[in-house]
C-alpha cells in the first residue's frame, strides 16, 4: 500500500515521465487554494529530489502569487492506467520569469513554448505514494492543440499583454510577479 519517503526512488521518476497529466497544489496564509491539472510535457524531474515544472499562460496565475507567500507546493500524480498508484511530491518551490537570469539554463529543459511564463524549482521533502485503487482507469488519446494556436493567433506581445489584463492579480487580489 502506502509509503513515505525522503525522495524519489528510480522506479517513482519512471512513473512520473510516463504521466501525461499532473496536478500542482499552492496556497497562500489567506484565500483560496488553488488546485491544477497540468500537462504538456511541462515537468521534468531533475534528480531524486528536484522537480521543474514550466508554467504555461493560463486564465490564472494563482501559484505565482501564492509562492511569493508561501513556498509551499504538492504535486501530484495519478496512474489512469491499468497500475493503480497515486504519487505525492510535497516541497518547497521557487519561482523564476524569463526576465531572471537562471531562466535560460532551466528553459532548456523543455520544448519552447511561446506562453511559458514561470518555470518553478521544487525542492523534493516528501514523497507519499497510496493504492490509487478507488482511481478509475482511462485511455490517453492525445494532447490538446489548441493552446499552440492560441498562442499563436494572439502573437508574443498580445501573450504578454494577456498576462497583464488577466494574469497579474490572484482570485485574491494579490500580486503574481509577472508584469
Amino acid at each position: 500500500m502506502g509509503a513515505k519517503l525522503q525522495s524519489l526512488k528510480p522506479e517513482l521518476i519512471d512513473f512520473i515521465q510516463e504521466q501525461k497529466l499532473f496536478f500542482v497544489s499552492t496556497a497562500a496564509p489567506d484565500g483560496y487554494i488553488n488546485l491544477s491539472p497540468k500537462g504538456l510535457d511541462t515537468l521534468k524531474v531533475i534528480d531524486e529530489n528536484t522537480i521543474l515544472w514550466l508554467n504555461l499562460t493560463g486564465s490564472g496565475n494563482e501559484t505565482a502569487a501564492h509562492l511569493l507567500e508561501s513556498n509551499r507546493m504538492t504535486i501530484m500524480f495519478c496512474s489512469l492506467g491499468a497500475k493503480p498508484l497515486i504519487l505525492r511530491c510535497y516541497g518547497k518551490a521557487e519561482t523564476f520569469h524569463p526576465r531572471d537570469a537562471a531562466w535560460q539554463e532551466l528553459s532548456g529543459h523543455f520544448r519552447k513554448f511561446n506562453t511559458a511564463r514561470q518555470i518553478f524549482r521544487m525542492h523534493i521533502e516528501l514523497v507519499q505514494t497510496s493504492c490509487g485503487f478507488g482511481v478509475p482507469e482511462y485511455d490517453f488519446k492525445q494532447d490538446r492543440d489548441l493552446f499552440d494556436d492560441w498562442a499563436a493567433k494572439k502573437g508574443e506581445k498580445g501573450v504578454k499583454d494577456y498576462w497583464l489584463e488577466r494574469n497579474a492579480l490572484s482570485l485574491n487580489g494579490k500580486p503574481t510577479g509577472i508584469s
